[in-house]
């Protein structure tokens, strides 16, 4: 049950590595860049090694990218989309420096046009950036959408259709954000309801290329298409939904970042709690999981 935040790196790298443990991380998520910005911040050599140093050090198993919000993978406006092809690689070239294991990023919104279109715009970012970034082992991870906006990838039908041309080059893959899921209509409301949401990722995705599952409950209810996080367990997915889904043997195991608000200054420790509390030993282990 590899579990952990997005934190922020205001403190360097490193310390925010140190800082992740300490707060008894296994996974660490950043961005390495202003999040609203297009402009790349410089990594230096002694900074990246200062990073894997303190990764290998500490408890800290899986280290996460987030690209830049602006990214638009399925643009018609060309401007935006080269500018967001260049910014995934070079979030790439970073993960790849530092040691991080993944960068994930959100897809982007046709706009109101066609969907089709909007899809092989997005295959065909995707097959540039894979080129372009050829021997870098950290993997893209494609984030599911709230389906707001003609948002795409709210589907796993979806977004099995943009990884699909790429599942012999294990480049890329897909993160489930659990508000995304259920803002798009994905309920957690029963085991069987999860029982037939796990059957249908592995589908349409596959387990195997299933890498990251972002654990933040809604502050909307189902099938709103409105992308709020809240607090786990004060969101319409309730503990006992976040339960169903962290203790099923297809999930459990899968690195999980809290991307929860940050209301109060002990509000990361306690939705990490509330996370690893839920947790059932698995049968014949004597540690808790």
């Amino acid at each position: 049950m590899p579990v952990g935040i997005h934190l922020s790196i205001g403190g360097g790298l490193s310390s925010t590595v140190q800082k992740a443990a300490a707060m008894g991380c296994d996974v660490l998520q950043v961005f390495v860049r202003n999040p609203r910005g297009w402009r790349a911040r410089s990594i230096g050599e002694d900074e990246a090694a200062a990073v894997r140093d303190s990764l290998k050090k500490s408890g800290v198993s899986f280290l996460v990218i987030h690209t830049p919000y602006l990214i638009n993978l399925a643009a018609s406006d060309e401007r935006i989309y080269s500018l967001s092809i260049e910014a995934v690689k070079e979030d790439l070239a970073a993960a790849n420096l530092i040691g991080a294991d993944f960068v994930v990023t959100h897809i982007g919104s046709t706009k109101g046009g066609d969907l089709l279109s909007g899809t092989e715009r997005v295959i065909n970012a995707l097959h540039e950036i894979v080129k372009g970034t050829a021997g870098i082992k950290s993997k893209l991870l494609l984030e599911n959408s709230s389906g707001s906006g003609s948002h795409l990838g709210n589907s796993m039908k979806g977004l099995g259709e943009l990884i699909l041309p790429f599942k012999n080059s294990n480049r890329v893959g897909v993160c489930i954000d659990t508000c995304h899921a259920f803002a798009a209509g994905y309920p957690f409301d029963s085991k069987k309801v999860v029982d037939g949401f796990a059957r249908e990722v592995d589908r349409f995705i596959g387990f195997d290329y299933l890498s990251l599952l972002h654990i933040n409950d809604s502050r909307r209810d189902l099938g709103s298409r409105i992308d709020i996080h809240e607090h786990i367990g004060k969101g319409f997915i309730g503990l006992k939904g976040f339960s169903r889904l962290v203790n099923h043997p297809q999930f459990r195991d899968i690195p999980m970042v809290l991307e929860t608000p940050k209301d109060k200054k002990d509000d990361d420790a306690i939705n990490i709690g509330l996370i690893k509390g839920l947790f059932h030993k698995k049968k014949g282990s004597l540690k808790p999981h």
